[in-house]
């Protein structure tokens, strides 16, 4: 099973990105989006491709529901 995380693009630099997933850079290529993008788009990244661009409140939204979960684990 694969687990996607948002990541919120922070550069973009011709067909690659560097997005921020929860404070660590990476990039990812945008070869296999098939649409343009731009700083602050939030993206779904698969081995180093981004495979889709989400909404930014839907993202936002998964983000928050994830730190909630990890709360959770954490305990009081």
């Amino acid at each position: 099973m694969c687990l996607a995380i948002p990541a919120r693009v922070v550069a973009v630099e011709g067909n690659v990105a560097t997005v921020d997933l929860g404070g660590s850079r990476a990039r990812a290529r945008l070869d296999a989006l098939g649409e343009p993008v731009q700083v602050g788009d939030y993206l779904l990244v698969h081995a180093g491709f981004a495979i889709r661009r989400l909404d930014p409140a839907d993202a936002e939204e998964t983000l928050r529901l994830f730190q909630e979960i990890l709360a959770l684990e954490e305990g009081p």
